[in-house]
């Protein structure tokens, strides 16, 4: 094995990369191994999860090395805590194979030379300018909490205009992004957390000038606050409009909304013809008229994962019944969606709407949730939609039941969900989540384990009524399918409200 080629080795490392527990003893095997390994490592030397870096006193070393000579005096005079051992030239020039930067991080790294304010500035002020310089082309950068503005140093149009990931909160003064603007117009993939209230204009020209853009996300993190006076989400979606003939991921999470029947995003939404991935947690109070205007919009070919949260169910058929045909996922946690379902006299219409939607315009669903009526219709539609959609691999499926029927009408409904999955569950089904609404007994389990042999391992997320089973032969029955490759997990716990 120490003996294997470079190139074979490379290709191994860049596999093992995102795995620190098997990719960091690789490079005490033998110099070959190390020269191979530290040019990927240290392409994004910031990103491992579980290491401490306010701790890493060797980085520390490694980033001090590069200007100690720049800032001698100051360091010398500040009386910053360097090693022991700092040496003239490192075996490798680490920044030049960076390719990242982690503001988060670096701070964190360079605290370990002091804890006071002043003296921690200028040795990230330092440490950017020697990464700008050194770093030929920037890939990915995250600004949490940044305050040195790296776009004014000498080299930042070569390092900034390669950017490609960007991630950052709208806390940052509106002129940072404007100075990023000057330089940074290709990135692919935006992820903003929004912390104010009020818009912030740099960010909307920064996204106005790429020319690229792929992937967006907008989350919003703040709490107890209201918009003051203007509604930030409009100008964002009006520019992200004009990305829409390259975004093919699109995910916002506004957290409050002045009118909840503005049908803005509704009207855009059609023209990000090139989606494939769509995740909305966002609430669209539409009125009839407006969910009839929705029936028209045109279809998004491309579209593969939809997560639509917070939306009643016909809003949600409106836009799965637009997509094209080749949704793959259609997740969205259904107590979510009951929330708003609660004053809605024909939900038993729009479930069945639902289900009928996704088996006519579904064909190649793979993993899909539903908010559930228990009428006998219901159940014959699920099944129908069971033997149409033949890659069907997950289903969560919920309740919502307004009548508050009896343990006895429970215990029929897992009954006969438990029969349908028999005659009807695809090749491929591996997973089935259903809530408590479903009772299952312990005799009703084992039939069904019986009669899923030669089937798919699967996978079982509910909740069994502990008065009617002892826990000891549920247990034992459980185990036994396990062992003989019935049941690959099975939790019987309430896991739906964490989905």
């Amino acid at each position: 094995m120490s003996k294997l080629g470079k190139d074979i080795l490379i290709l191994i490392f860049e596999e093992l990369q995102d795995n620190s527990k098997s990719f960091f003893p690789c490079l005490m095997v033998n110099r070959l191994w190390c020269e191979t390994a530290v040019p990927i490592l240290w392409r994004d030397p910031w990103s491992y999860s579980g290491i401490d870096y306010g701790n890493k006193s060797y980085l520390f070393t490694i980033i001090t090395n590069y200007f100690f000579d720049n800032i001698k005096k100051f360091i010398t005079e500040e009386r910053i805590q360097l090693s022991s051992v700092l040496v003239k030239s490192t075996l490798f020039d680490y920044l030049s194979f960076c390719r990242s930067i982690n503001v988060n991080t670096i701070n964190s790294i360079i605290s370990i030379g002091s804890t006071l304010a002043y003296n921690q500035f200028i040795m990230q002020q330092e440490f950017y300018y020697f990464f700008i310089k050194k770093c030929p082309k920037l890939k990915y950068l995250n600004t949490k909490s940044i305050k040195h503005q790296i776009f004014y140093f000498p080299e930042a149009k070569t390092c900034l205009g390669s950017l490609c990931e960007l991630e950052f909160d709208t806390s940052i003064d509106s002129t940072y992004f404007y100075g990023l603007s000057r330089f940074c117009q290709r990135i692919q993939k935006l992820v903003i957390i929004n912390k104010d209230t009020k818009l912030n204009h740099g960010v909307v020209k920064l996204i106005e000038v790429q020319k690229s853009l792929k992937h967006f996300e907008w989350k919003d993190c703040f709490y107890g606050e209201y918009f003051a006076k203007d509604d930030p989400y409009e100008q964002i979606l009006i520019v992200l409009e004009k990305k829409a003939g390259s975004l093919n991921y699109l995910r916002l999470s506004f957290q409050y909304v002045l009118n909840y029947e503005h049908t803005l995003l509704l009207e855009i939404l059609p023209k990000f013809y090139k989606l494939k991935i769509l995740i909305i947690d966002h609430y669209l109070r539409l009125n009839k008229e407006q969910l009839e205007q929705s029936e028209k919009l045109e279809k998004q070919p491309e579209l593969e994962i939809l997560n639509v949260e917070r939306n009643r169910l016909n809003t949600v058929s409106n836009i799965i019944k637009n997509s094209g045909g080749r949704l793959k996922k259609i997740l969205f946690k259904p107590y979510s969606t009951s929330d708003f379902e609660t004053a809605d006299e024909n939900f038993n219409e729009s479930s069945l709407n639902f289900i009928r939607i996704v088996y006519e315009n579904c064909p190649s669903i793979e993993y899909l949730s539903i908010l559930f009526s228990p009428t006998k219709e219901n159940f014959t539609e699920l099944e129908k939609l069971l033997k149409r959609c033949q890659n069907l691999k997950s289903l969560l499926i919920l309740i919502f039941d307004t009548s508050f029927n009896d343990y006895e009408d429970h215990l029929k409904y897992g009954e006969e969900l438990l029969k349908i999955l028999i005659r009807s569950a695809p090749t491929n089904f591996k997973e089935i989540i259903c809530d408590s609404e479903f009772k299952f007994s312990l005799k009703m389990m084992e039939e069904f384990l019986v009669n899923w042999k030669d089937r798919r391992a699967l996978t079982i997320f509910t909740v069994i009524d502990p008065s009617s089973i002892i826990e000891e032969d549920f247990t034992e029955l459980i185990n036994k399918h396990k062992s003989n490759g019935v049941v690959k997990k099975f939790i019987y716990d309430n896991p739906i409200h964490d989905l």
